[in-house]
Protein backbone atom coordinates (compact mmCIF):
# COMPACT_ATOMS: atom_id res chain seq x y z
CA UNK A 1 0.00 0.00 0.00
CA UNK A 2 0.96 3.63 -1.05
CA UNK A 3 -0.20 6.66 0.25
CA UNK A 4 0.21 10.21 -0.39
CA UNK A 5 -0.15 13.24 1.97
CA UNK A 6 -0.33 16.09 -0.02
CA UNK A 7 0.20 19.82 0.93
CA UNK A 8 0.38 18.96 5.04
CA UNK A 9 3.00 20.64 7.55
CA UNK A 10 5.07 18.47 9.18
CA UNK A 11 7.12 18.65 12.19
CA UNK A 12 9.76 16.00 11.90
CA UNK A 13 11.48 16.11 15.14
CA UNK A 14 14.82 15.81 13.45
CA UNK A 15 17.68 17.66 15.47
CA UNK A 16 17.35 20.81 13.40
CA UNK A 17 13.73 21.18 14.56
CA UNK A 18 12.57 21.38 10.97
CA UNK A 19 9.46 22.58 9.86
CA UNK A 20 8.23 21.76 6.45
CA UNK A 21 5.02 23.90 5.13
CA UNK A 22 2.44 22.68 2.13
CA UNK A 23 4.46 19.24 2.22
CA UNK A 24 3.93 16.08 0.60
CA UNK A 25 4.36 13.03 2.68
CA UNK A 26 4.47 9.21 1.48
CA UNK A 27 4.24 6.24 2.96
CA UNK A 28 5.28 3.16 1.14
CA UNK A 29 4.25 0.03 3.19
CA UNK A 30 5.47 0.17 6.76
CA UNK A 31 7.74 2.53 6.19
CA UNK A 32 8.12 6.80 5.02
CA UNK A 33 10.15 7.13 1.24
CA UNK A 34 9.80 10.97 0.77
CA UNK A 35 9.28 14.18 3.32
CA UNK A 36 9.81 17.46 1.48
CA UNK A 37 8.47 19.91 -1.27
CA UNK A 38 5.44 19.28 -3.10
CA UNK A 39 5.84 17.28 -6.33
CA UNK A 40 3.75 16.35 -9.71
CA UNK A 41 3.78 12.30 -9.11
CA UNK A 42 3.83 10.76 -11.83
CA UNK A 43 3.53 7.29 -10.14
CA UNK A 44 -0.41 6.17 -9.09
CA UNK A 45 -0.58 5.94 -5.30
CA UNK A 46 -3.45 3.58 -3.54
CA UNK A 47 -4.42 6.71 -1.52
CA UNK A 48 -4.30 10.02 -1.54
CA UNK A 49 -4.75 12.06 1.58
CA UNK A 50 -5.51 16.18 1.81
CA UNK A 51 -3.35 17.46 4.74
CA UNK A 52 -4.67 21.06 3.95
CA UNK A 53 -5.14 22.77 7.40
CA UNK A 54 -3.17 19.53 9.12
CA UNK A 55 -0.27 19.49 11.21
CA UNK A 56 1.61 16.09 11.08
CA UNK A 57 4.31 14.84 13.46
CA UNK A 58 5.32 11.59 14.99
CA UNK A 59 3.12 9.85 17.30
CA UNK A 60 4.15 9.49 20.86
CA UNK A 61 5.83 7.09 22.62
CA UNK A 62 4.46 6.16 26.16
CA UNK A 63 8.14 5.10 27.78
CA UNK A 64 6.37 3.80 30.95
CA UNK A 65 3.09 2.07 31.91
CA UNK A 66 1.25 -0.76 32.97
CA UNK A 67 -1.39 -1.13 30.38
CA UNK A 68 -4.30 -3.29 32.42
CA UNK A 69 -4.51 -1.09 35.12
CA UNK A 70 -6.94 1.16 33.56
CA UNK A 71 -8.94 -1.66 35.76
CA UNK A 72 -8.29 -0.19 38.31
CA UNK A 73 -8.88 3.61 37.20
CA UNK A 74 -10.17 6.01 40.53
CA UNK A 75 -10.07 2.54 42.63
CA UNK A 76 -7.23 4.05 44.78
CA UNK A 77 -7.04 7.32 44.47
CA UNK A 78 -5.14 9.84 47.10
CA UNK A 79 -3.40 7.58 48.94
CA UNK A 80 0.81 7.59 49.32
CA UNK A 81 2.61 4.83 47.34
CA UNK A 82 2.95 1.99 49.62
CA UNK A 83 -0.39 2.65 50.73
CA UNK A 84 -1.75 2.35 47.04
CA UNK A 85 0.50 -0.97 46.67
CA UNK A 86 0.59 -2.76 49.44
CA UNK A 87 -3.20 -1.80 50.68
CA UNK A 88 -5.39 -1.57 47.34
CA UNK A 89 -3.66 -2.33 44.09
CA UNK A 90 -1.84 -5.06 45.45
CA UNK A 91 -4.84 -7.14 46.84
CA UNK A 92 -6.62 -6.05 43.54
CA UNK A 93 -4.40 -7.55 41.68
CA UNK A 94 -4.22 -10.39 42.97
CA UNK A 95 -7.56 -11.26 41.85
CA UNK A 96 -6.61 -10.41 37.87
CA UNK A 97 -6.87 -13.48 35.29
CA UNK A 98 -5.42 -13.30 32.08
CA UNK A 99 -9.11 -12.37 30.24
CA UNK A 100 -9.18 -9.51 32.63
CA UNK A 101 -5.56 -8.52 31.55
CA UNK A 102 -6.81 -8.17 27.79
CA UNK A 103 -9.75 -6.28 28.16
CA UNK A 104 -7.82 -3.74 30.76
CA UNK A 105 -4.79 -3.49 27.96
CA UNK A 106 -7.42 -3.26 25.15
CA UNK A 107 -9.16 -0.50 27.18
CA UNK A 108 -5.49 1.35 27.40
CA UNK A 109 -4.96 1.22 23.49
CA UNK A 110 -8.40 2.13 22.60
CA UNK A 111 -7.21 5.04 25.15
CA UNK A 112 -4.06 5.53 24.10
CA UNK A 113 -3.89 5.20 20.17
CA UNK A 114 -7.38 8.30 20.73
CA UNK A 115 -4.47 10.57 22.28
CA UNK A 116 -1.89 10.03 19.63
CA UNK A 117 0.16 7.48 21.04
CA UNK A 118 1.73 4.57 18.82
CA UNK A 119 4.07 3.40 21.07
CA UNK A 120 3.61 1.78 24.76
CA UNK A 121 5.88 0.21 27.09
CA UNK A 122 4.43 -2.12 29.01
CA UNK A 123 5.25 -4.12 32.30
CA UNK A 124 2.72 -6.37 33.86
CA UNK A 125 1.46 -9.74 34.26
CA UNK A 126 -0.41 -12.15 31.90
CA UNK A 127 1.90 -10.95 29.23
CA UNK A 128 0.98 -12.64 26.45
CA UNK A 129 -3.02 -11.16 26.91
CA UNK A 130 -1.20 -7.57 26.39
CA UNK A 131 0.93 -9.02 23.66
CA UNK A 132 -1.91 -10.49 21.75
CA UNK A 133 -4.08 -7.17 22.41
CA UNK A 134 -0.74 -5.61 21.15
CA UNK A 135 -0.58 -7.34 17.76
CA UNK A 136 -5.01 -7.41 17.32
CA UNK A 137 -5.00 -3.35 17.92
CA UNK A 138 -2.02 -2.61 15.63
CA UNK A 139 -0.66 -0.87 17.35
CA UNK A 140 3.65 -0.96 18.23
CA UNK A 141 4.77 -1.89 21.62
CA UNK A 142 7.46 -2.55 24.11
CA UNK A 143 6.40 -5.38 26.67
CA UNK A 144 8.14 -6.81 29.65
CA UNK A 145 6.43 -9.32 32.02
CA UNK A 146 7.25 -7.80 35.88
CA UNK A 147 9.01 -9.74 38.01
CA UNK A 148 9.41 -9.91 41.60
CA UNK A 149 12.08 -11.72 42.79
CA UNK A 150 10.44 -13.06 46.50
CA UNK A 151 8.21 -15.47 47.04
CA UNK A 152 7.27 -18.42 45.50
CA UNK A 153 6.56 -16.57 42.02
CA UNK A 154 10.22 -15.42 41.59
CA UNK A 155 11.08 -18.70 39.81
CA UNK A 156 8.12 -18.89 37.78
CA UNK A 157 8.37 -15.49 36.60
CA UNK A 158 11.89 -15.72 35.39
CA UNK A 159 10.45 -18.70 33.51
CA UNK A 160 7.45 -17.19 31.82
CA UNK A 161 9.82 -14.14 31.11
CA UNK A 162 12.17 -16.14 28.82
CA UNK A 163 9.23 -17.99 26.99
CA UNK A 164 7.58 -14.49 26.32
CA UNK A 165 10.41 -13.01 25.16
CA UNK A 166 11.49 -16.16 22.72
CA UNK A 167 7.74 -15.91 21.48
CA UNK A 168 6.92 -12.56 20.97
CA UNK A 169 9.82 -10.83 20.00
CA UNK A 170 9.36 -9.46 16.51
CA UNK A 171 6.16 -10.44 16.15
CA UNK A 172 3.14 -8.36 14.34
CA UNK A 173 5.24 -7.23 11.62
CA UNK A 174 8.11 -6.23 13.76
CA UNK A 175 5.99 -4.16 16.01
CA UNK A 176 6.40 -6.03 19.20
CA UNK A 177 9.70 -5.80 20.98
CA UNK A 178 10.27 -7.16 24.53
CA UNK A 179 12.53 -6.20 27.46
CA UNK A 180 12.78 -8.39 31.16
CA UNK A 181 11.10 -6.64 33.71
CA UNK A 182 11.84 -6.76 37.50
CA UNK A 183 10.28 -4.47 39.44
CA UNK A 184 12.16 -2.48 41.49
CA UNK A 185 15.07 -3.07 43.76
CA UNK A 186 13.38 -3.16 46.86
CA UNK A 187 11.21 -5.75 45.45
CA UNK A 188 14.18 -7.89 43.59
CA UNK A 189 17.24 -8.38 46.16
CA UNK A 190 20.68 -9.06 44.20
CA UNK A 191 20.75 -12.40 44.35
CA UNK A 192 17.22 -12.23 42.15
CA UNK A 193 18.66 -9.57 39.99
CA UNK A 194 21.72 -11.11 38.90
CA UNK A 195 19.54 -14.13 37.97
CA UNK A 196 17.74 -11.35 35.77
CA UNK A 197 21.33 -10.51 34.26
CA UNK A 198 22.13 -14.05 33.31
CA UNK A 199 18.73 -14.68 31.43
CA UNK A 200 19.76 -11.10 29.65
CA UNK A 201 22.73 -12.02 28.47
CA UNK A 202 20.88 -15.27 26.77
CA UNK A 203 18.54 -13.64 25.12
CA UNK A 204 19.71 -10.04 24.34
CA UNK A 205 17.12 -7.60 25.33
CA UNK A 206 17.31 -4.65 27.52
CA UNK A 207 16.12 -4.35 31.46
CA UNK A 208 12.72 -2.51 32.28
CA UNK A 209 13.14 -1.32 35.92
CA UNK A 210 11.59 0.88 38.69
CA UNK A 211 14.49 2.97 40.15
CA UNK A 212 14.21 5.59 42.63
CA UNK A 213 10.75 6.86 42.76
CA UNK A 214 10.04 7.98 46.38
CA UNK A 215 12.25 8.48 49.02
CA UNK A 216 10.89 5.26 51.30
CA UNK A 217 12.58 3.32 48.91
CA UNK A 218 15.81 5.19 48.51
CA UNK A 219 15.79 4.79 52.67
CA UNK A 220 15.23 0.98 52.48
CA UNK A 221 18.19 0.78 50.30
CA UNK A 222 20.07 2.56 52.16
CA UNK A 223 19.19 0.71 55.69
CA UNK A 224 19.65 -2.35 53.93
CA UNK A 225 22.67 -2.25 51.57
CA UNK A 226 24.31 0.81 52.46
CA UNK A 227 24.17 2.60 49.29
CA UNK A 228 21.34 3.76 47.19
CA UNK A 229 19.63 2.23 44.66
CA UNK A 230 21.11 3.46 41.58
CA UNK A 231 24.55 2.38 43.11
CA UNK A 232 23.11 -1.02 44.10
CA UNK A 233 22.19 -1.54 40.59
CA UNK A 234 25.28 -0.11 39.70
CA UNK A 235 27.51 -2.46 42.14
CA UNK A 236 25.75 -5.54 41.16
CA UNK A 237 26.77 -4.88 37.22
CA UNK A 238 22.79 -4.46 36.06
CA UNK A 239 23.62 -1.15 33.97
CA UNK A 240 26.60 -2.98 32.24
CA UNK A 241 23.61 -4.04 29.70
CA UNK A 242 20.83 -1.62 28.45
CA UNK A 243 18.47 -0.03 30.79
CA UNK A 244 14.91 1.73 30.82
CA UNK A 245 14.72 3.18 34.37
CA UNK A 246 11.43 4.42 35.36
CA UNK A 247 10.64 7.57 37.56
CA UNK A 248 14.03 8.10 38.88
CA UNK A 249 12.70 10.78 40.94
CA UNK A 250 14.87 10.56 43.86
CA UNK A 251 18.81 11.21 43.16
CA UNK A 252 21.86 11.99 44.16
CA UNK A 253 24.43 13.82 41.76
CA UNK A 254 26.54 10.14 41.96
CA UNK A 255 23.67 8.88 40.83
CA UNK A 256 22.87 10.90 37.58
CA UNK A 257 26.78 10.97 37.03
CA UNK A 258 26.25 6.44 37.42
CA UNK A 259 23.52 7.06 34.94
CA UNK A 260 25.32 9.06 32.48
CA UNK A 261 28.15 6.89 32.68
CA UNK A 262 26.50 3.73 31.97
CA UNK A 263 23.85 5.52 29.14
CA UNK A 264 20.95 4.25 31.57
CA UNK A 265 17.83 5.30 29.78
CA UNK A 266 14.83 7.28 31.86
CA UNK A 267 11.75 7.14 31.63
CA UNK A 268 9.98 10.31 33.06
CA UNK A 269 6.42 10.06 34.23
CA UNK A 270 5.53 13.49 35.96
CA UNK A 271 1.63 12.84 36.51
CA UNK A 272 2.21 9.83 38.20
CA UNK A 273 4.53 11.04 40.24
CA UNK A 274 2.93 14.49 41.60
CA UNK A 275 -0.57 12.39 42.14
CA UNK A 276 0.96 9.72 44.15
CA UNK A 277 3.09 12.42 45.98
CA UNK A 278 6.24 11.31 45.55
CA UNK A 279 7.93 14.06 44.36
CA UNK A 280 9.55 15.83 41.10
CA UNK A 281 12.35 14.18 38.76
CA UNK A 282 15.67 16.54 38.30
CA UNK A 283 14.84 16.08 34.72
CA UNK A 284 16.69 19.32 33.94
CA UNK A 285 20.21 17.71 35.90
CA UNK A 286 19.61 14.70 33.80
CA UNK A 287 18.95 16.40 30.62
CA UNK A 288 22.26 18.51 30.99
CA UNK A 289 24.12 15.68 31.67
CA UNK A 290 23.61 14.22 28.29
CA UNK A 291 20.96 11.50 29.44
CA UNK A 292 18.44 10.30 27.22
CA UNK A 293 14.86 11.42 28.82
CA UNK A 294 11.61 9.97 27.45
CA UNK A 295 8.05 10.28 28.90
CA UNK A 296 5.41 8.00 30.59
CA UNK A 297 2.55 7.84 32.06
CA UNK A 298 2.47 4.86 34.47
CA UNK A 299 -0.67 2.95 34.82
CA UNK A 300 -4.16 4.74 34.67
CA UNK A 301 -4.61 3.60 38.54
CA UNK A 302 -2.03 6.16 39.67
CA UNK A 303 -2.13 9.09 36.27
CA UNK A 304 -5.47 8.96 36.14
CA UNK A 305 -5.29 8.85 32.06
CA UNK A 306 -3.05 7.71 29.50
CA UNK A 307 -2.30 11.11 27.48
CA UNK A 308 0.79 11.59 26.51
CA UNK A 309 -0.23 15.76 25.24
CA UNK A 310 -0.58 16.28 29.46
CA UNK A 311 2.13 14.54 30.12
CA UNK A 312 4.13 17.01 27.80
CA UNK A 313 2.48 19.64 28.91
CA UNK A 314 3.58 18.74 32.71
CA UNK A 315 6.69 17.93 32.05
CA UNK A 316 7.42 21.28 30.54
CA UNK A 317 5.41 23.22 33.09
CA UNK A 318 5.98 21.37 36.65
CA UNK A 319 9.86 22.04 36.22
CA UNK A 320 9.80 25.71 35.24
CA UNK A 321 8.12 26.30 38.72
CA UNK A 322 9.68 23.86 40.78
CA UNK A 323 13.24 25.56 39.01
CA UNK A 324 11.37 29.22 39.04
CA UNK A 325 13.24 29.59 35.44
CA UNK A 326 10.53 29.75 32.66
CA UNK A 327 13.52 28.95 29.97
CA UNK A 328 13.96 25.05 31.54
CA UNK A 329 12.53 22.61 29.14
CA UNK A 330 11.06 24.11 26.48
CA UNK A 331 8.37 23.07 24.53
CA UNK A 332 10.68 21.63 21.66
CA UNK A 333 12.25 19.87 24.20
CA UNK A 334 8.84 18.49 25.83
CA UNK A 335 7.77 17.32 22.00
CA UNK A 336 10.97 15.55 22.03
CA UNK A 337 10.48 13.98 24.66
CA UNK A 338 7.04 13.08 23.98
CA UNK A 339 8.59 11.35 20.78
CA UNK A 340 11.98 11.09 19.40
CA UNK A 341 13.57 10.55 22.89
CA UNK A 342 10.99 8.18 24.39
CA UNK A 343 12.08 6.27 21.57
CA UNK A 344 15.42 5.82 21.77
CA UNK A 345 14.93 5.02 25.88
CA UNK A 346 12.78 2.39 24.73
CA UNK A 347 15.43 1.16 22.53
CA UNK A 348 13.32 1.44 18.94
CA UNK A 349 15.88 3.23 16.11
CA UNK A 350 13.44 3.64 13.30
CA UNK A 351 10.44 5.39 15.49
CA UNK A 352 9.83 8.75 16.26
CA UNK A 353 10.77 11.03 13.63
CA UNK A 354 9.17 11.88 10.42
CA UNK A 355 12.13 10.76 8.03
CA UNK A 356 12.83 8.61 4.84
CA UNK A 357 13.51 4.64 6.09
CA UNK A 358 11.99 5.94 9.29
CA UNK A 359 8.43 3.61 9.90
CA UNK A 360 5.10 5.38 9.07
CA UNK A 361 4.13 5.99 12.86
CA UNK A 362 2.57 9.50 12.50
CA UNK A 363 -0.78 11.42 13.39
CA UNK A 364 -2.24 14.24 11.94
CA UNK A 365 -3.99 16.69 14.01
CA UNK A 366 -6.49 19.68 13.09
CA UNK A 367 -5.41 23.39 13.29
CA UNK A 368 -8.28 24.58 12.40
CA UNK A 369 -9.39 24.86 16.14
CA UNK A 370 -10.00 28.11 18.35
CA UNK A 371 -6.92 27.42 21.04
CA UNK A 372 -5.12 26.47 18.18
CA UNK A 373 -5.09 30.12 16.81
CA UNK A 374 -3.13 31.76 15.77
CA UNK A 375 -0.07 29.81 14.79
CA UNK A 376 3.11 31.75 15.55
CA UNK A 377 4.39 28.74 17.11
CA UNK A 378 3.12 24.83 16.02
CA UNK A 379 5.45 23.82 18.49
CA UNK A 380 4.29 25.82 21.28
CA UNK A 381 0.68 25.05 20.38
CA UNK A 382 1.29 21.37 20.30
CA UNK A 383 2.89 21.31 24.18
CA UNK A 384 0.63 23.74 25.63
CA UNK A 385 -2.65 24.19 23.69
CA UNK A 386 -3.36 21.20 21.51
CA UNK A 387 -5.73 18.41 22.96
CA UNK A 388 -6.70 14.78 21.91
CA UNK A 389 -9.61 15.69 20.18
CA UNK A 390 -7.40 17.90 17.53
CA UNK A 391 -6.43 14.37 16.58
CA UNK A 392 -7.79 13.52 13.02
CA UNK A 393 -5.60 10.07 11.87
CA UNK A 394 -3.27 8.28 13.33
CA UNK A 395 -1.25 6.07 11.21
CA UNK A 396 0.64 2.46 12.76
CA UNK A 397 3.15 0.83 10.56
CA UNK A 398 1.72 1.92 7.55
CA UNK A 399 -2.05 1.20 8.53
CA UNK A 400 -4.33 3.96 9.08
CA UNK A 401 -5.62 2.84 12.87
CA UNK A 402 -7.90 6.23 13.52
CA UNK A 403 -9.44 8.19 10.63
CA UNK A 404 -11.73 11.58 11.68
CA UNK A 405 -11.92 10.13 14.88
CA UNK A 406 -13.28 6.60 14.04
CA UNK A 407 -10.79 3.74 15.01
CA UNK A 408 -10.40 1.15 12.35
CA UNK A 409 -9.18 -2.31 14.49
CA UNK A 410 -11.03 -1.87 17.47
CA UNK A 411 -14.65 -2.43 18.44
CA UNK A 412 -14.92 0.37 20.91
CA UNK A 413 -18.55 0.06 22.49
CA UNK A 414 -17.57 -3.91 23.00
CA UNK A 415 -14.01 -2.78 24.81
CA UNK A 416 -15.91 -0.26 27.29
CA UNK A 417 -18.62 -2.91 28.31
CA UNK A 418 -16.17 -5.75 28.69
CA UNK A 419 -13.76 -3.86 30.96
CA UNK A 420 -16.39 -1.98 32.57
CA UNK A 421 -17.72 -5.48 33.84
CA UNK A 422 -14.32 -7.25 34.71
CA UNK A 423 -13.28 -3.99 36.90
CA UNK A 424 -16.39 -4.10 39.07
CA UNK A 425 -15.63 -7.89 39.41
CA UNK A 426 -11.63 -7.17 40.66
CA UNK A 427 -12.71 -4.56 43.39
CA UNK A 428 -15.90 -6.22 44.90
Amino acid sequence: MKTLIREVTVITMQDNNEIIRDADVVVDGQTISYVGPQKLWEENFDRVINGQGKLLLPGFVNAHGHAAMTLFRSYADDLPLMDWLQKRIWPAEGKLKREDVYWGTMLAILEMIKCGTTTFTDMYFFMDQVAEAAEEAGIRAVLARGLIGVGETADKGLEESEQFVKTWQGRGNGRITTMLGPHAPYTCPPEFLRRVMLLQETLAVPTHIHLAETRDEVERINKEFGVSPTMLLKNIGLFERPVLAAHCVHLSEEDMEILKEYNVCVAHNPGSNLKLGSGIAPVPDLLSRGITVGLGTDGAASNNNLDMMEEMRLAALIHKGNRLDPTVIPARKALAMATRESAKAVFLEKVGIVAPEMKADIIMLDLQRPHLTPQHDLVAHLVYAAQPADITMVMINGQIILEKGQLTTLDEEKIIFQAQQRALHLVQ
